[in-house]
């Protein structure tokens, strides 16, 4: 793959479409050609700023074993220098295409449905050159093989034709029956008489072993890999499944003192070890500017502070310290501190108590908040999201961005949110009812399938309070969603499920544009009994009911393990919205349904 600059694709994609979509190893389809997005080594930071989250920093540097590594905003094009052209690179890839307006001739057969199969290299200027001295247009062909570790390459089409390694070199066409596009309706023939239906490429080892290709870290860039390579539709959405790490920025004891540092962190004081180092760089003009009206002691503990998160010396886990923190909020009225990247207030109980609210022990209003995601890793065709106490599977190990990882791009996210708290006594009772235990055990059966089908190991159950208070959360986002000011894409979720961090759901809006800070969500989190009656009575009936109200995750013919009671008709949402892409839910844990499995925890 050529690197020069002439070479390079040109097109532009939202800060975020890098973080969630359009990564390192990503496809993505350019005017003329296709492409894969280049590793980390080809992006340029330009004048980023470092972001500043010494927890996710540490997080993410022992799930990708190194010692240390920063967080940066994907480059924006008004930061990059004015005589470069590049800021992301990107590969053409596949590098095989089909010629346009081409009737080939195989056989007897006039093949007027066919086109011809050629590589990049004998194409000029994205041009194929027939015999006649015609330039004919070619567009990238939509068939690529890979594997769930992420590797990717083009198909081997003469093994794939002649079903073994083959030293025939006469052209190949693909040839399609109909506009269906449909795999059994397509083919491959080549002028030799071989022909297969592609159809057959999806059968197991048609395609041969993975090769270990890494096309977006460069040519020539392999590894061993013992899968086999399966086939996949270049437009298909899980040829690109990114593993985001993401946590809430919590609030440091003085607000100011943390922004005046990180004013500062990068460039003097990242470096200081000892007080005696902190008084040297105190006498310089401008970082005594900087951090005028702080005194030694409390800019010392601040530097203790992040380096101590840095290096994870503490055992909590993400949403451990998230849900402390929330809970612990002062009761009252807002009021703006000039540097508050966290603010919650809880909400009297006078204003929000009903009957139907009973098992509710907390509503907190999260007038302002920061998201930071953060880009990991990959997988195709399976997805791998966090456990249910916010913390990436160790157990899947995802594809690389980079041949050295020192940093991974990152996104700040500013919005709101609204927070419950439900008691864990109430939570407890429900799950100590024999109706929940028995919905239970049919989810880990359904669980147990699905990882057999997949030969997946490493997923753990989440429990039924998980599942409850997740299948809630969704009801709720397409509740919240009609009145708040916010589409139900804008709303995402944040779910403590545990007993070890305890029982809530925080729904919030994060967004790199204004959309997040609205102030809608807040004012809807006043008026939650009627929100959560009304979401209540709307997981009661499902438009696909009673089938939807009938279906048990470990029934082997629907095919859907990670599902009770849900369907599109009742709980699942956009996938961006929800932290498990939409596994994990069964509205019958939440509210009686016309099947009545009496294992709800709201009984109405």
């Amino acid at each position: 793959m050529n690197r020069t600059r002439q070479q390079w694709p040109e097109g532009q994609l939202r800060q975020r479409q890098l973080i969630t979509t359009f990564g390192p190893g990503a496809m993505l389809d350019m005017p003329n050609c296709s492409v894969i997005i280049a590793g980390l080594e080809s992006w340029k930071h330009g004048q980023n700023v470092e972001i500043q989250e010494p927890r996710l920093a540490a997080k993410i540097a022992e799930l990708l074993n190194v010692p240390s590594l920063k967080l940066y905003p994907p480059p924006a094009h008004d930061d990059l220098d004015e005589h470069s052209r590049v800021g992301i690179g990107a590969f053409i890839f596949p590098q095989w295409f089909l010629v346009e307006n081409e009737a080939p001739l195989i056989g007897r057969d006039t093949n007027t449905g066919a086109r011809r199969l050629v590589h990049q290299r004998a194409l000029e200027n994205g041009k194929y050159k027939s015999e006649g001295g015609k330039k004919l247009r070619a567009t990238p062909v939509r068939f690529v093989c890979a594997c769930p570790a992420g590797h990717i390459s083009d198909v081997d089409w003469g093994y794939f034709v002649h079903r073994a390694k083959n030293d025939c070199r006469r052209p190949l066409w693909l040839k399609e029956y109909g506009a269906s596009n449909d795999l059994s309706a397509t083919e491959i023939c080549c002028e030799c008489g071989a022909r297969r239906s592609m159809v057959e490429a999806t059968t197991h080892g048609a395609l041969g072993k993975c090769n270990g290709a890494r096309p977006w870290l460069g040519s020539h860039k392999w590894e061993k890999c013992p899968n086999p390579s399966r086939l996949l539709i270049r437009s298909a959405s899980n040829t690109y499944l990114p593993r985001t790490f993401s946590v809430i920025s919590l609030p440091t004891v003085n607000e100011g003192l943390s922004a005046a540092v990180d004013k500062v962190w990068k460039d003097v004081l990242e470096e200081v070890v000892s007080r005696e180092d902190l008084d040297r760089e105190m006498k310089k003009a401008r970082i005594g500017k900087v951090l005028v009206g702080y005194t030694p002691e409390q800019i010392m503990k601040e530097i203790e502070r992040r380096k101590a998160a840095a290096a994870g010396t503490g055992h909590s886990t993400v949403k451990e310290d998230e849900f402390r923190i929330i809970t612990n909020c002062p009761e009252g009225d807002f009021t703006d501190p000039p540097h508050g990247r966290f603010i919650a207030r809880s909400l009297p109980r006078r204003l929000w108590d009903d009957p139907l609210m009973q098992p509710v022990e907390r509503v907190v209003l999260v007038h302002r908040l920061r998201e930071v995601a953060a880009l990991t890793g990959f997988t195709r065709f399976e997805s791998m999201g966090m456990d249910i106490d916010g913390e990436l599977q160790l157990g899947v190990v995802p594809a690389a961005l980079a041949d050295e990882i020192t940093w991974v791009p990152a996104v700040e996210n500013p919005g709101e949110g609204i927070f419950l708290q439900f008691r864990r006594e109430a939570v407890e009772n429900w799950l100590a009812r024999g109706d929940v235990k028995s919905r239970e055990e049919e989810f880990k059966r359904g669980l147990d399938l699905w990882k057999g089908e997949r030969e997946i190991s490493g997923q753990a159950f989440p429990g039924a309070a998980y599942i409850m208070l997740h299948s809630l959360s969704h009801l709720l986002i397409t509740e919240i969603s009609l009145e708040c000011g916010y589409s139900s894409s804008a709303i995402r979720e944040r779910i403590y499920g545990s007993e070890r961090t305890g029982y809530g759901i925080l729904l919030y809006t994060g967004s790199s544009d204004s959309e997040g800070t609205l102030g809608g969500l807040v004012e809807a989190g006043r008026r939650m009994p009627r929100h959560l009656c009304n979401a209540l009575e709307a997981g009661k009936l499902c438009s696909n009911d009673p089938v939807c109200a009938q279906h048990s995750p470990d029934n082997k013919v629907a095919h859907r393990y990670l599902h009770g009671a849900a369907c599109h008709g009742c709980l699942l949402i956009s996938e961006t919205c929800c932290e498990q892409f939409n596994d994990f839910l069964d509205r019958s844990l939440v509210v009686p349904t016309v099947e009545g499995f009496g294992a709800e925890f709201f009984s109405m």
